[in-house]
Formats: C-alpha cells, structure tokens, sequence
C-alpha cells in the first residue's frame, strides 16, 4: 500500500481538493490548485524519490493569549504523509482503544462527551456515577513527545524512515532553521495519528489500578473489570471515579506513565474537582444539579462565539442583506448542530438575542436618517408566527423570486448522540453492515425523514455515486442537477443527487473539458 498508486491519488485528493489548508504553501510556496498541476504532481511522486523538508513555523492565537505554533509542511510532504497515515491507520485502528475519540475515523467530540455522561449518570437507584474528576491536561504535548518512543511504537513498518525524516526535519521561523529534537509538528496530517499512536496505552494503565464501585448498602463495593471511568481526545482527557483517593491515586500512575514519554501534566491546567463544582470538557460545562448531570455549552465558549459573530457582522457593514446572510447561516448551524446533544436550548435562545442585536446596529448603521419603523420594514419581516426575522427577497438561479433568511438557532431540536460502539472501527470489514446503519442514523439527523434531501439520499443509499464512498463521512456535500438547470432540469428528488465537494467538482470539470473538445 505504501507504493500504490491508487493511494497516492487518494491522498493527493484529500490534500489539495479537500483540506481546509490546502490553499496553505509550506516553505516551497508550492500551492496545487488545477487538475494539470494535480496530474503533474502524481506523475512526479510516482517515479521519484520522496525528499523531506523541514516545515514552515506559524503561530495562531490561543484563548488565553498567548500563541500556538505550528509546522506547515510543503504540499508534497502533507501528500506522502497522507500516503503513510492510510497505511497506519488501518493497523492502529485495530488495538486503538475504546474511549479514545480525539482525530479518529467515525469518532468525535460528541462520542466522548456520551461517555462522559455514561460514567458521571447514576445507574439506577442502586448504582451511582462518578462524582469526582481528573481533569487533565499534558503540558506541551506536540512538542515534547519522545521521538523514541513513537519509533519504537511504530516498529518497523515500510514507512518507518519516512516518519524518523519528517520527526527531525526541523522548521524555519523568520528564515532561521531550528532543528527538532522531540514532539511532532502540529500541521501535518499525520500528527494527530502519531499522537494517538503515542498516547496509546494510558487507558490500559489506568483501567490496571484495582477500583471498587459502591452500590446501595455495599459502601465497600466491588471490584468492577473496568475500572475507574477515562475519556481521552487527543491530548485531552479526563479520568472519572467515585471518590477523591482513586483520582489522586490515578494522577500518581499518570504522572510516572507520562514521564517515561518525556511528558508530564501541566500544573497550571491539571485539576482534581468535585462533580457538584462541574468543570469544562470539550468546549462542554459538565455539572451535577442535585445529583442531576446536566451538560451546557462552556461559558467562555459562547461568549467567545458572540465576539466572532459580531466581529463577522461588523466586518460586512458595507454587505447587502443576502451577502450579510449567506455568511451567518453556516456559522449558526455549526455552533447549533455542535451542542444540540446537550442542555442547549437556553443558550440557542441567547444567542438568537445577541445576533439581532448586532444585525440591529449593523441595519442603524446603514441608514442613520431612517426611522425604526422603516428599518425593521426593510430587513426584518415575519413568517407565521415568528416575528423579526431577518430576511430579505432575492432570485433563484432560475430567476424566479425566492426568500433568502437568517437561520434560527433557537428553532434547532436537540438531539441526544448515540455513542459508537466499542472499539468499533470503519476500517473493520466485519463492521460494514454497522457502519452503514450508523450513517443512516446520522442522517436522520441532519435531514428530517420524509424530507427532499432526505429522499436524495435514501435513493443513492447513502453513498456518493461519483467515489463510492459513504456520503457522511465528514466531506462537505453538494447537491448536484443531473440535468443542468439550463438545460430545463427541475429542483425534483429525481433530478438530484448528494456528491462530496471534491466529487462535484470533478464532475463539472469533465462537463467543461467535453464542451470544450466538441466545441
């Protein structure tokens, strides 16, 4: 697999038609946009040498202040490390653990914050969950992992060398070179991976440590195979238990397991708290309300969000309405679809609140000598019986008239997340059948049953026709026109069909080359 040619195609699509950074050069300033350069770098890749470069340092800001750096890779290197991470992924998917979720296929935040609450839910009136946590976090993990010891993880697999070159490559700040000595840069598309692969085995190691779970009228309780409760995403986790002695004895374990990793837990972050106090997890305040878990979106998190929307409001002051309102939407649904799992609806109505009133200024601002009556005429109508909803009427790609409005989080039904199973991998081919009614349940989701788009996917059975690949597996998707529109093909569930971004690309790039040679 390492030199098939089918997986560098695979990974020269994910890195420069997929990537959210791949309009991002590393220090060759190479960026590949056209389907030419695409052809030419498979051509070049395929019959030459892989030669490693060091990586281009960046820094982004963090919320605390201060700043992240990361290692931005040329756009040949992220392609061979897609090439080695489809190797490695497979392999290492097979003995991950089982509450690990942080950058692994079919995983995510809403699976681990499911399992927090499986562990801190009472079970009954007999069983109780966990009331204390260790909320952990690993000082500098990126850049202080032991390079040995992800090699010898690793062990020797066809790739090894590339890794050891892509591990002590370096980075270029202001045009220094500074070698790398430990961790592994945050950039890469395969660091996430490596991170896993480092981390694996905390789980063990803690699940080792004897743990009695009390019942009603056993105070000793008994000795449960599963231990005490450990959430881990990433570099993030957090080690549940039903008293403070078990989560200290935990720490000590950490701690010594870390060390042995060049690793060790940041005392700043690192705190031990009762469940009564809560504490933040995933961008999630998890809180006990006599004795009833409750999980919310974080504080910080939401005030932080309604910043980045009135900086986003405030940045298109000179915008039309559509404009205005084109760039809200998805942001809105992707701060509601992320916490809809949760005790959100309180939130949603508050965040509701603080858009309208940066649309208010921002409608104010634009006409200084209109009154309010006209203002709100202008941009805020009502449909049924909602009132003040922003919104205003454009044309369809047809030219017929069409309502264009602003998405309503408040209106987003929350929907409790089923947790993946176990250790249950896509990469398991015995998995398939689960794998597929798990994509349909998503969907559910994301398309009201019965609904156009709903109809769209049940007819392809949920996989691109294009790549063949399940349609949710966290592509963007577009709805294609199998008879152009200008060629008189109607908006029926006929006439559409879900494809990825890249996919539909694809397609209407073969639609202009056939024009073009007929022409």
């Amino acid at each position: 697999m390492f030199r098939s040619q089918s997986n560098l195609l695979l990974s020269i699509r994910q890195i420069t038609q997929i990537n959210t950074g791949k309009q991002t050069a590393g220090i060759d300033k190479e960026v590949i946009n056209t389907p030419q350069q695409r052809v030419k770098l498979f051509l070049e890749m395929a019959n030459t040498a892989h030669i490693v470069k060091p990586t281009k340092r960046v820094y982004i800001p963090k919320a605390n202040g201060k700043k992240r750096p990361l290692g931005i890779p040329t756009m040949r290197d992220r392609v061979m490390q897609a090439v080695v991470k489809n190797l490695l992924e497979p392999q290492w998917e097979a003995v991950f653990e089982e509450h690990s979720y942080g950058f692994r296929p079919g995983r995510s935040c809403a699976d681990a914050i499911e399992q927090v609450f499986n562990r801190i839910a009472s079970k009954g009136i007999n069983i109780t969950g966990d009331t204390w946590v260790l909320d952990a976090d690993i000082s500098a993990f990126f850049d202080n992992i032991s390079h040995s010891h992800i090699e010898d993880s690793i062990g020797n697999v066809p790739s090894r060398e590339l890794i050891k070159s892509w591990l002590n490559s370096g980075y270029l700040d202001r045009g220094e070179f500074n070698p790398t000595t430990q961790g592994t840069p945050q950039g890469g598309c395969i660091s996430p991976l490596l991170a896993n692969i480092g981390l694996h085995g905390l789980e063990e190691a803690v699940r080792a440590i004897p743990y009695r779970r009390p019942r009603k009228g056993r105070p000793a309780g008994r000795i449960i195979s599963e231990g005490m409760g450990i959430i881990r995403y990433a570099d993030d986790f957090i080690i549940t238990a039903h008293s403070e002695e078990y989560i200290l004895e935990a720490k000590k374990v950490i701690e010594t397991w870390l060390k042995d990793r060049n690793l060790e837990l940041s005392a700043e972050k690192t705190q031990v708290v009762h469940i009564e106090d809560g504490f933040d997890f995933l961008g999630f305040n998890i809180r006990t309300y006599k004795g009833k878990a409750l999980f919310k979106p974080a504080k910080s998190k939401v005030l932080a969000y309604c910043k980045k929307i009135g900086d986003l409001v405030k940045s298109l002051n000179g915008a039309t309405q559509e404009i205005v309102i084109s760039q809200l939407n998805p942001v809105l649904r992707g701060f509601a679809y992320y916490y809809r799992g949760v005790v959100s609806k309180e939130i949603f109505g508050y965040i509701d609140h603080r858009v309208w009133q940066y649309l208010w200024r921002w409608a104010k601002r634009r006409h200084p000598n209109k009154s309010k009556k006209w203002i709100k005429a202008k941009y805020f109508h009502r449909f049924g019986a909602r009132q003040w909803v922003f919104a205003c009427k454009g044309k369809d790609r047809r030219d017929s008239p069409k309502w264009a409005s602003l998405y309503n989080v408040v209106s987003t039904k929350i929907v409790r997340h089923k947790k993946v199973k176990g250790k249950a991998s896509p990469d398991n081919p015995d998995l398939r059948e689960y794998w597929k009614n798990r994509n349909k349940g998503m969907g559910k989701i994301r398309w009201a049953v019965g609904s156009k788009y709903h109809t769209i996917a049940q007819n392809q059975d949920w996989n691109c026709p294009i790549c063949g690949e399940p349609l949710l597996n966290e592509e963007n998707l577009e709805v294609h026109h199998i008879v152009p529109v200008k060629d008189g093909g109607m908006d029926d569930t006929h006439n559409l069909v879900h494809l990825h971004s890249a996919c539909h690309k694809q397609v209407h790039s073969k639609s202009k080359t056939r024009a073009r040679s007929e022409a």
